[in-house]
């Protein structure tokens, strides 16, 4: 029997590690002082917003803790766009020390030059501020690192149902022109206004859907992960979302429409993800191959009319594209692969490490697929090992992942409804570009993916190459 939305935040909040308090529905944003004040007695806030946020939110916030005799302090960024980038991240650690000045100036160097990801923080102190993000996922992310900087933890109040790092172990910052995820604990709370957050920008929803869906393809990655021996499926990970995730994502019309109900659906999910992430102690709950086309975008600066792309909308076509290489993927027996044939073709570790160096020698990050598949190589008697799991046992593995994954053609329906990019051309990006990632991709992280499994059985081409052949999904 599925829970209510009562018990289900009761059960997320009983395997979190980090966040105590999730409080959600229209107005609870009046909530903020009473919940500040239980989280961090005595201690002074300090408002992270940005120039949008601020009006909308922000400058509310303020006032109830002002009113409340909380020791309030604020800084709007001032950028009209900005992104999550280690600039901010020292910024933001200034503010936690009360130091609006030199954030300030950080916040206006256009040249300036990052420090050690490494340096040692001043440790806690009473005397710091506790950062209230008042914003979307990058404010959060930043308050996120900044405040485990300083050994304390911090309160978000979300703006836009438009990603999952709200409430998700690790921040996503680029640092050294890599597209990294930082260790750090969630926040203590989270105070969710549906009536603020379903009036946010609706393409923000709609990457915020996208983000969301990227977990049905993800999962199916978790499952072939865990079919091997790689990584096994923690349950409560499991369970806290994907048991309800076909269900938030089942009105993707009404999310469009605008639907308090069916956006607050949408931030519930993206909320439970990253308590899923919080318990598993890693992304893997939330992302696989499809997130990583969009950290290729992002350490790539990719631009569309000259703008960045929002996180979501990238993910949405890393999402569909994993969608349908599923779909070629149910096509083929597994039951008839030639083990031996398979094993006697499997390249050494060095002949693997070659071949990433040659893939990755004009990437932003040279070595970094070195390093993933240095870390995620299995010798020739392993592949034998997975090979043989999975000839024996295909049936029922791919009636499992059947059972998981989406089609591309209902994926790519849902997205035309709820407003997200449906082909990669309406973020900028060709085919041909989204045919090219599909080695960076398989190599970029050192978790186990379906590409690595097709690598091993041999039927790597004929899973990836169809999807852009004539009459594929993203045919060239």
């Amino acid at each position: 029997m599925k829970k209510t939305f009562q018990e289900r935040i009761a059960y997320a909040l009983s395997i979190s590690t980090d966040t105590r308090v999730f409080e959600m529905g229209r107005g609870c944003a009046s909530m903020t002082p009473d919940v500040f004040k239980k989280c961090f007695p005595g201690r002074k806030a300090m408002i992270v917003a940005d120039i949008h946020t601020w009006p909308v939110l922000g400058e509310k916030v303020f006032a109830l803790l002002t009113q409340a005799g909380v020791g309030t302090e604020k800084y709007i960024i001032e950028k009209e766009v900005f992104h999550a980038e280690w600039k901010y991240v020292e910024m933001v650690d200034k503010l936690v020390e009360g130091d609006l000045a030199a954030a300030k100036c950080i916040e206006e160097d256009d040249h300036h030059v990052e420090a050690d990801a490494q340096k040692a923080f001043v440790p806690a102190s009473e005397d710091f501020y506790i950062l209230v993000s008042v914003g979307s996922g990058v404010i959060n992310d930043l308050c996120k690192l900044c405040s485990h900087h300083h050994g304390q933890s911090y309160l978000t109040l979300p703006t836009a149902a438009s990603v999952d790092g709200y409430s998700s172990f690790g921040a996503s910052i680029s640092y050294q022109h890599s597209k990294q995820t930082f260790s750090c604990p969630a926040p203590l709370a989270i105070i969710a206004d549906t009536d603020i957050i379903a009036a946010a920008p609706k393409e923000m929803t709609a990457a915020g859907y996208a983000d969301l869906a990227a977990k049905v393809p993800a999962g199916a990655e978790w499952m072939i992960a865990d079919f091997v021996g790689s990584e096994a499926i923690q349950p409560e990970a499991w369970h806290v979302l994907q048991d309800y995730l076909d269900d938030f994502l089942s009105r993707p019309e009404a999310v469009a429409a605008g639907e308090p109900d069916a956006i607050a659906d949408i931030f519930e999910g993206l909320t439970l993800s990253g308590i899923a992430m919080q318990a598993a102690r890693s992304s893997r709950p939330a992302s696989c191959c499809d997130h990583l086309f969009s950290h290729i975008l992002d350490m790539t600066e990719h631009r569309y009319k000259g703008n960045l792309q929002s996180h979501g909308f990238q993910v949405a076509v890393g999402t569909m594209t994993m969608c349908a290489v599923f779909d070629e993927l149910f096509k083929h027996d597994l039951t008839k692969i030639d083990v031996d044939a398979c094993v006697k073709a499997w390249p050494t570790l060095e002949q693997e490490q070659q071949r990433a160096l040659d893939i990755f020698k004009d990437f932003p990050a040279p070595r970094l697929g070195y390093t993933c598949i240095s870390q995620k190589y299995d010798d020739a008697q392993e592949v034998r090992r997975q090979l043989e799991k999975l000839k024996a046992e295909w049936p029922a593995l791919k009636e499992k992942l059947q059972g998981q994954v989406w089609s591309f053609a209902r994926m790519q329906e849902a997205f035309k409804k709820v407003g997200a990019p449906y082909d990669p051309a309406m973020i900028g990006v060709t085919r041909e570009k989204l045919y090219a990632m599909f080695p960076v991709v398989q190599l970029m992280r050192a978790r186990y993916n379906l590409l690595d499994l097709a690598k091993r059985g041999g039927f790597y081409d004929a899973i990836v190459e169809p999807v852009f052949a004539k009459g594929g999904a993203w045919e060239i």
